[in-house]
């Protein structure tokens, strides 16, 4: 297979295809995780299908102070990339071509979750990337579009943007791609020297600790499920020396299911030390959300949620996250 690289719209809509196109937006400077979620629509698209994977550094969504100038911009590899995990077609317009006679006067509003998290830390970020994932789903005109899970809060606002102004395309979240130290893929990964390095893996560290305080609650609930924690049943456990054991049970049998805080302060713990390395991890934020409008859950919440940091090591922004699931039936 040999990757086309086009340029324009137009381009693209003459190319003839027999089965479903599947999208895959990047901003360029391709990686492992790109070619993840290339691999995962190729899967998805089947031999008839189209791969199509837009490279475009879109403006709108870097703010004041942000790094835009200094993105990495790598067409070259990027096709190489594009072209070994199977993708058909990399587009990759101008920004003349997305946005014809300048910055659009009309554009697509966040709402109220896209003011949470990382539209409070970057604000107009996400007014900026649902317009161009608006403009690109257009262009490219997809029957499904991928996109990581690592960008959870983007996931889920273009997930609210398709399903609220009746988009016509599936949309597929493909799980983070780590490295074997743990940190998620990012094509900003490269702007860190070997100290900011090891600082920076306290954000997968603080989220597998919080995934593994959240785990023993889980166990322990389950446990109380299992055990009921009666006064005779106490009795017995702690003639065979459990009397712990029966106390756990109880405690948990009786608490509200989710104990969300618990899970926020051992993941919290891991950051407040990187805090203290040098060079030192500066937190933006660490919020257990609902991952439906990404508003913080409490300790009555069961479902799904979503674990998410962001902070600054040196001068380059990270954010990570990992699904947690909250009470489970009984």
């Amino acid at each position: 297979m040999t990757t086309t690289l086009l340029r324009t719209a137009d381009e693209l809509r003459v190319r003839t295809r027999a089965g479903r196109r599947a999208v895959v937006m990047t901003m360029g400077a391709l990686h492992e995780g790109h070619a993840t979620l290339i691999r995962t629509a190729r899967d998805i698209a089947g031999e008839d299908g189209q791969v199509v994977v837009t490279v475009f550094v879109n403006p709108l969504q870097f703010g004041q102070g942000e790094d835009l100038d200094r993105y990495p911009r790598t067409l070259d590899a990027d096709i190489k990339i594009a072209d070994q995990s199977g993708a058909d077609v990399v587009f990759a317009p101008s920004v003349e071509e997305v946005y014809p006679g300048g910055e659009p006067q009309v554009r697509i509003s966040a709402g109220p979750m896209g003011g949470r998290l990382e539209g409070a830390s970057r604000p107009g970020h996400f007014d900026g990337m649902l317009t161009v994932v608006a403009k690109l789903l257009h262009l490219t005109r997809p029957d499904v579009a991928l996109y990581g899970q690592k960008d959870a809060q983007q996931l889920a606002l273009i997930r609210r943007m398709v399903r609220d102004l009746n988009f016509g395309v599936e949309i597929v979240g493909v799980p983070t791609v780590r490295e074997d130290d743990g940190l998620a893929l990012s094509s900003r990964n490269r702007y860190l020297s070997p100290q900011e390095r090891r600082t920076a893996l306290a954000l997968s560290q603080a989220l597998f600790a919080g995934r593994d305080r959240h785990a023993a609650q889980e166990a322990l609930r389950a446990r109380a499920r299992e055990v009921p924690a009666t006064h005779a049943r106490a009795e017995a456990l702690s003639a065979i020396g459990e009397s712990r054991a029966a106390a756990d049970a109880h405690a948990v049998a009786t608490a509200l299911p989710g104990a969300a805080a618990a899970v926020l302060v051992a993941a919290r713990a891991v950051l407040d030390e990187a805090a203290r390395l040098d060079p030192p991890l500066e937190l933006d934020y660490l919020a257990l959300v609902d991952p439906s409008d990404f508003t913080e859950i409490g300790d009555d919440f069961t479902g799904e949620a979503v674990l998410a940091v962001a902070a600054r090591v040196g001068t380059t922004r990270l954010i990570d996250n990992i699904p947690l699931t909250f009470g489970a039936a009984s």
